[in-house]
């Protein structure tokens, strides 16, 4: 069996794949940053180069 070392981030219109061992935990989803797993309520983007999930 294969352990994956890297998985996409759970918000829907993110682009970042995550190390698990790096990733967010919230409600048994994975996520590459604490903007993504709280929804962006501020507007904020996850802060990685391309990514704008966010907008």
């Amino acid at each position: 069996m294969t352990t994956a070392t890297q998985t996409k981030c759970a918000c829907p219109s993110c682009s970042c794949v995550v190390s698990p061992s790096e990733a967010i935990e919230k409600d048994g989803k994975t996520y590459c940053s604490t903007a993504c797993a709280e929804g962006h309520p501020n507007g904020q983007g996850c802060g990685h180069a391309g990514c704008e999930c966010h907008k």
